[in-house]
């Protein structure tokens, strides 16, 4: 029996829904372009610690990437706040520095893991995802 067309696609059941916070308007343009090729869904991108919540609020991600450094916010701040607040998205912490540049903090925070920014991928934050 042929199939009716909907005019919609579902999508696949493994599908990673992705908000992406960064204040560098250029990396959030190049993350969204690579990770989409690789099979996640960049439903929204924010720029500050506000903006993060608000959208991570209204999108519902099912993982927020998250800079360390936000200008003269934290990432970190954006963490705790969406963590207090009960949101079931997963968070990654990236950035251009390393990670042992930030492992106290890393340590007590409430993320999933730390992805340099070098290293983003699809591949990269499933593999960090199923760790947890």
């Amino acid at each position: 029996m042929p199939s009716r067309q909907t005019g919609w696609q579902a999508e696949p059941v493994n599908q990673l829904r992705c908000v992406i916070v960064d204040d560098d308007a250029s990396f959030l343009e190049a993350a969204q372009i690579l990770l989409e090729s690789e099979g996640v869904t960049v439903t929204g991108t924010a720029s500050s610690c506000a903006d993060a919540l608000v959208r991570v609020d209204a999108l519902h991600p099912d993982v927020v990437l998250l800079d360390i450094r936000l200008g003269e916010e934290s990432g970190f701040d954006v963490a705790r706040q969406l963590a207090a607040s009960g949101y079931a998205a997963e968070l990654i912490m990236i950035s251009t520095h390393a990670e042992a540049d930030y492992a106290d903090l890393l340590a007590e925070s409430p993320t999933a893991g730390f992805l340099p920014k070098a290293d983003l991928s699809g591949t990269a934050i499933r593999r960090i995802l199923a760790r947890n």
